[in-house]
């Protein structure tokens, strides 16, 4: 259950700055066209490449911890502090 749950959180919170980055990304790809070389100002499968790339990491990056936290017993993590 804590499992799930903090890494439902973690994925909530990539969800929400991903949203807010692609916005500002489609937003901005307008001025940057003469920068990307070879890539179309709004093409869709780069846009989902780094998507599904930052979804991965973001999901390592909290699966670890959560599974090493999930592990404590909480009474003797109380006891400590």
């Amino acid at each position: 259950m804590f499992l799930r749950s903090t890494i439902g959180e973690g994925m909530r919170l990539m969800l929400i700055g991903l949203a807010g980055g692609i916005a500002c990304a489609h937003a901005l790809s307008r001025f940057l066209t003469k920068l990307l070389y070879g890539i179309a100002a709004d093409d869709l499968s780069t846009y989902l490449a780094v998507a599904v790339l930052l979804a991965l990491v973001t999901l390592l990056a909290v699966y670890f911890p959560a599974r090493r936290a999930a592990t404590v017993d909480p009474m003797i993590s109380l006891r400590y502090q």
